[in-house]
């Protein structure tokens, strides 16, 4: 266990009356505050704390230890204060993971800038589109399209990702352009294989209602670059997302379809920067959070694909 981090999850917990507030201070999970706390009072043998449902108060025991780990923490933090100018300085390895097509359009052009900015500083992008595990794959931050961020994890959402259903103009005048969700089972469709809606395209419309729409193409990918690719070739519709059609669209390549529907994925609309919380105050993940903060805040390089922007 970390003597440090939990001395200082307990301390927290005492000043804000509760985990969830302890958690927002540190910037991490409430899961990790709870089992910091219970190692510690597992390890010491006793309660350091009353739980009830409303809130949580300090045993004797609790109490001794709390005045012991302030002088603690705050004989830490001088030592800190002595050596900081020592440890501001980005360095070392670091690495990031993200999505295959996402990471290859706008996390690669990134290091290069970075790395210069930084000479002690180097970068490692491990492109994959399964979830790696931050821990076993020594991953300093992880970029992830998803619902729900990991529950061990800091997360940080960077933007909502837009999504749309497009095709390319020669083969919507070929096989007619869909009117109603229930057009799309007559259109050749790609769906990312693997993922739970690989054989139906989802849709959410206006009034909250949910369309399920049963889809099919003769060839299928699990690759994200190569249904953009098949889209492209005039191949038949898929669900993009506008990071890598709203270029396109822009330029009169490709042409989106039912624009009174939201498409719907099980990635989630958001994505996330997401690290262990021991990765909190390292600056190479803090110079890096500030980089992807400057890329893509207020408005992602693709810029944002209005309504206004599309094609009838």
């Amino acid at each position: 266990m970390n003597w440090l981090s939990s001395w200082e999850s307990f301390v927290r917990v005492v000043e804000t009356g509760n985990m969830a507030g302890a958690a927002r201070r540190l910037d991490c999970t409430r899961a990790q505050i709870s089992k910091q706390i219970a190692e510690l009072e597992r390890n010491f043998g006793v309660r350091l704390f009353e739980r009830s449902t409303r809130k949580l108060a300090l045993t004797p025991s609790g109490e001794v230890f709390y005045q012991h780990a302030l002088r603690a923490l705050d004989a830490v933090a001088s030592t800190e204060i002595a050596v900081r100018n020592l440890g501001d300085t980005p360095c070392g390895l670091l690495r990031i993971s993200a999505s295959l097509a996402f990471g290859r359009l706008y996390i690669a052009p990134l290091l290069p800038r970075i790395t210069a900015q930084y000479p002690e500083l180097e970068c490692e992008l491990v492109l994959s589109d399964q979830l790696l595990d931050l821990f076993d794959n020594n991953i300093d931050l992880a970029l992830r399209h998803t619902k729900a961020p990991p529950e061990d994890a800091v997360a940080r959402r960077l933007f909502s990702i837009e999504r749309v259903i497009c095709a390319t103009p020669d083969y919507l005048a070929t096989h007619g352009r869909p009117q109603h969700p229930g057009d799309l089972a007559w259109h050749a469709c790609f769906g990312y294989l693997q993922a739970e809606t690989s054989s139906t395209l989802e849709l959410l419309g206006g009034n909250g209602e949910r369309t399920s729409v049963p889809i099919s193409s003769r060839f299928r990918f699990n690759n994200l670059d190569c249904i953009f690719g098949a889209v492209m070739a005039g191949h038949g519709l898929a669900i993009l997302p506008t990071y890598m059609a709203g270029p396109e669209i822009r330029r009169g390549n490709l042409e989106t379809v039912l624009d009174d529907y939201e498409p719907l994925t099980g990635l989630g609309r958001d994505l996330y920067a997401c690290y262990t919380p021991s990765r909190v105050r390292l600056p190479k993940v803090r110079v890096f959070l500030e980089e992807l903060e400057r890329e893509f805040s207020p408005v992602p390089p693709w810029g944002n694909l209005r309504s206004a922007d599309r094609n009838p």
